[in-house]
C-alpha cells in the first residue's frame, strides 16, 4: 500500500523533490483544466486574455504559500500514518492466518477476522478520500476526482447556497435588527472624542472634494444653472407682488424719507451749480439779470418743494408716488407690455459680461470660505457640525423611536443592496471558482482539510476491525 500511495502521488503530481509541489505529469480531467500553471503558480495569459487576466486575479488559488506548504506536509505525515496502520493490519492478518494454519488455536480466527475487516474498511475509506481529489490509481472510475471535475458545479452550488441562506431579505433584516445599529451608533457618537473624530474626517473629506473639483467646471455649472433658472422663471410678477406688499406695509416710505433728506442736503450744498444750470438753459436773447432772477426763483421753489416733501408725511407728492408704485406693481403682475419689458431688461442685464463674471466668481468666494472654515478647528462651521453630531448621538442613544428609524433605514438600504445585487454577488463567487485551476484548487483544498480526511482512513481501519471482530464472534456464537 505504501508503494501504491507513492505511485498515486507520483502520477498526480502531488509531491515533488523535498516535499515541494511539482507540475502534474498528467491531467485527470483535461476538459476542466483551464491552463497549465506558470512558474509562479499563476495561469499564463493567452492571446485573448484581458488586462485583468494577465494580472492574475486568482493568484491566491493558483500558488502555494509557505503556510499551505506546511499544511501539506502535515497531510503527508497523516497519510503515512494511515497507510502504516493499513500495512499493520495486513501484517496481523497474514500472521493470524499462518498461526491458524499452524494450529495455534481458535483465537487466530478472531484476530484474522478483525484484521481482514480492518483492511476492507481502510481500503474503502482510502478510495473514498482519494476520489475527492483525484482518480484512485489513475483509473477512470466514474464519480471520482470530484473536486477537479465538479469544481465549476461546486462554485455554482456554493453561490446559490450563499444567495439563498445568507443574502435573503429575512436573514439580513433579522441580523441587523439583532445588532441594534441605531443604539450603538448613537452611544458611540455621543462621546466628545468620537464627535471630534467624525468632524475632522468630514472636514478632511470636504477639503478633498473641493480640491478635486476644478473651479472652471463648477463656475460653468453655477453660471449655467443661474442663467437657466432666470430664463425659465418670469420675474415681473414676483417683483410686482413684492412691491405691492412693500407699498401696502409702507416699507417704501423710509426710502422716500432718505431720498428727500439727501436731495435737500445736496441742493443746499450745490445751489450755485443749480442756478448756473438754469441760466445756461435760458435763451440767448434774454438779459442776464433776468436769467439770474429766474435761476434763483427756480432754485428756491425746488428747495421749498424738497423741504416740504421731507417734512410733510402727507405731502401730495408722496401720495402721488404711492399711487404710482401701486399702479406699477399691478402692471408688473397683469400688464403684458410691462412684463415683456422687464423680461427684456432681465436678459440684457444677464447678458452683460460684468454680470457673468460676477456669477462665475461667486463659486471661488464660496469655495475659499468653506475651505477656510473646514481647516479652522474653532470655526463656526466645525463647531456647529460637532454640536449637531453630539446632539444626534445623544438622541439616538436614548430615543427608541429615532433608533427604530435609523435601524429601519439601515435595514432598508442593506435589503435593497442584497436584493438588487444578489445575482452579481453570487456570480462573483461562481466566476471566481470557475477561474481557479482545477488541479491546483484540489491540492489547495486537500492541504487545508486533508489531515482531517486521513483520520477517516484511520477510523475506518479501527471501526472495520471492531465490526469484523463482532460479526465473527456473533457468527461463532450462533454456530455458523
Amino acid at each position: 500500500m505504501e508503494r501504491m500511495e507513492r505511485t498515486k502521488e507520483d502520477e498526480t503530481g502531488e509531491t515533488g523533490p523535498e516535499g515541494q509541489p511539482s507540475h502534474p505529469g498528467g491531467v485527470a480531467n483535461p476538459t476542466n483544466r483551464r491552463s497549465a500553471l506558470s512558474a509562479d503558480g499563476a495561469a499564463p495569459a493567452g492571446p485573448g486574455a484581458t488586462a485583468s487576466d494577465r494580472a492574475a486575479p486568482n493568484r491566491a488559488m493558483n500558488s502555494f504559500s509557505p503556510a499551505d506548504e506546511e499544511k501539506f506536509r502535515g497531510v503527508r505525515r497523516m497519510k503515512l500514518t494511515a497507510t502504516g496502520l493499513l500495512l499493520f493490519v495486513a501484517l496481523v492478518y497474514v500472521l493470524a492466518k499462518w498461526a491458524g494454519n499452524s494450529g495455534a488455536g481458535a483465537w487466530t480466527g478472531y484476530v484474522a477476522a478483525a484484521a481482514e475487516a480492518g483492511m476492507v474498511g481502510a481500503l474503502a475509506d482510502w478510495f473514498a478520500v482519494t476520489a475527492l481529489f483525484r482518480r484512485p490509481m489513475g483509473l477512470p472510475i466514474p464519480h471520482t476526482a470530484i473536486i477537479p471535475t465538479k469544481k465549476d458545479q461546486l462554485g455554482v452550488s456554493l453561490g446559490e447556497f450563499v444567495g439563498e441562506n445568507f443574502l435573503s431579505q429575512d436573514v439580513v433584516r433579522q441580523r441587523l435588527r439583532a445588532v441594534g445599529i441605531g443604539s450603538r451608533l448613537g452611544t458611540w457618537l455621543a462621546l466628545p472624542e468620537h464627535a471630534d473624530r467624525v468632524t475632522e474626517e468630514l472636514a478632511t473629506a470636504l477639503r478633498g472634494a473641493l480640491a478635486v473639483l476644478r473651479d472652471s467646471d463648477v463656475q460653468a455649472v453655477v453660471g449655467e444653472a443661474i442663467n437657466r433658472r432666470a430664463d425659465a422663471q418670469e420675474i415681473a410678477p414676483g417683483i410686482g407682488k413684492t412691491l405691492e406688499k412693500v407699498v401696502a406695509d409702507g416699507g417704501h416710505r423710509r426710502v422716500v424719507d432718505l431720498i428727500c433728506v439727501r436731495a435737500h442736503d445736496w441742493l443746499v450744498l450745490h445751489n450755485e451749480q443749480v442756478m448756473d444750470a438754469v441760466q445756461g438753459g435760458a435763451p440767448g436773447w434774454t438779459p442776464r439779470f433776468v436769467d439770474k432772477r429766474v435761476g434763483e426763483r427756480v432754485y428756491k421753489e425746488l428747495l421749498r418743494f424738497v423741504t416740504e416733501m421731507r417734512d410733510m408725511p402727507a405731502h401730495p407728492a408722496r401720495g402721488a408716488l404711492d399711487r404710482f408704485l401701486t399702479d406699477f406693481a399691478s402692471d408688473l403682475q397683469s400688464d403684458t407690455d410691462t412684463r415683456a419689458r422687464v423680461e427684456n431688461l432681465k436678459r440684457e442685464v444677464l447678458g452683460r459680461g460684468e454680470v457673468q463674471d460676477l456669477i462665475a466668481s461667486t463659486w471661488s468666494s464660496v469655495r475659499r470660505m468653506i475651505v477656510s472654515a473646514a481647516e479652522d478647528e474653532r470655526s463656526e462651521l466645525r463647531l456647529r457640525v460637532r454640536a449637531s453630531l453630539l446632539s444626534l448621538g445623544t438622541r439616538m442613544a436614548t430615543d427608541a423611536r429615532l433608533q427604530g428609524k435609523v435601524d429601519g433605514w439601515v435595514e432598508g438600504a442593506a435589503v435593497y443592496v442584497v436584493t438588487t445585487y444578489r445575482d452579481e454577488i453570487t456570480s462573483l463567487i461562481t466566476e471566481t471558482v470557475a477561474g481557479w485551476d482545477a488541479e491546483h484548487t484540489s491540492r489547495k483544498i486537500e492541504a487545508h482539510i486533508g489531515r482531517d480526511l486521513q483520520f477517516i482512513r484511520i477510523n475506518g481501519t479501527v471501526v472495520g476491525s471492531l465490526a469484523g471482530l463482532l460479526i465473527y464472534a456473533v457468527s461463532k456464537a450462533l454456530g455458523a
